[in-house]
């Protein structure tokens, strides 16, 4: 039996553009996806508004914000964090009232059962009580004394209300919305971007494809390129100038400052509220699998 050219029988009777054309249209197997460009954050664009930063400030994990966003998130958050406590405490002092209810209620029960033992010590003596008889409540309406009872517990005014949803005790912590770490306004630190100098004074720097270059190198910054910022001066620059130059003496290049490891922040590439990481380009939907 032949295998090749027009004779060729090893290959499958349902071909890969078939296939591809069926996913395409039934939505079977798995699909891939390259972002484009318009689907990736750019570096120097906030987290949260997804436009260029006026006033940026980075967290200790990298993450860049607009000073005046990042600031309303964590005023609304703690706002918020102060309502559902509040609702919580609430609910904790109802509970406890509840639970003090029932424990005298049933202190009064015993009470009551006491008393009426003492008054008639006869009674419950070498006979059953009232209380150990079985119980004869039934939901059918067929038995003595049930004939006009409803056992229709689908009638609004028969229908057993249901208890409030329990509200759980809050974070009290306002986390980054990005790395979901603790984050506090202490913790934001200033970053400083250096302009191009390209001698066009006429386009506005927003619109500009580079924007900003590297403070100590002047390598145009972007998102095909890794960044830093040096924690003493807030300035931004590429990690091959970090690695080639800052680290072997580990003072920062523009105020002269020593450095430590924990002073190079390196920021986060990419990400938004459309598409993942910026390092990871890729998206892929899991579909249920065609068999033939």
């Amino acid at each position: 039996m032949t295998r090749h050219a027009r004779n060729s029988t090893a290959g499958t009777v349902y071909t890969y553009h078939e296939r591809k054309k069926d996913t395409n249209a039934s939505g079977y197997g798995s699909k891939e996806v390259r972002f484009g460009k318009d689907s990736v954050k750019e570096f120097d664009c906030c987290c949260l508004t997804l436009q260029p930063c006026k006033n940026p400030v980075v967290t200790p994990q990298g993450y860049l914000y607009d000073k005046e966003a990042i600031l309303e998130y964590i005023i609304h958050k703690k706002r918020e964090i102060a309502r559902q406590m509040k609702a919580f405490e609430k609910q904790k002092e109802k509970a406890q009232k509840d639970d003090q209810s029932l424990i005298d209620a049933e202190t009064a029960k015993n009470t009551q059962k006491f008393i009426d033992r003492e008054t008639n010590p006869i009674v419950g003596v070498g006979n059953k009580s009232e209380e150990s008889k079985p119980s004869t409540s039934s939901l059918c309406n067929m038995k003595n004394g049930k004939e006009k009872v409803l056992p229709s517990f689908w009638i609004p005014n028969l229908t057993p209300s249901a208890e409030p949803t329990k509200v759980k005790k809050p974070d009290e912590k306002v986390r980054c919305p990005m790395s979901e770490k603790p984050i506090k306004m202490k913790d934001l630190i200033p970053v400083k971007f250096t302009e191009i100098k390209d001698g066009d004074t006429k386009t506005a720097l927003i619109t500009k494809t580079a924007r900003y270059v590297c403070a100590v190198t002047n390598d145009v910054l972007g998102n095909s390129v890794p960044c830093a910022v040096l924690r003493p001066s807030g300035c931004v620059v590429t990690v091959d100038c970090v690695e080639k130059l800052i680290r072997k003496d580990m003072l920062d290049p523009i105020n002269g400052e020593k450095l430590q490891d924990k002073d190079i922040i390196y920021l986060q590439r990419g990400a938004s509220g459309f598409s993942g990481s910026g390092v990871g380009l890729e998206a892929k939907l899991d579909g249920a699998a065609i068999q033939c």
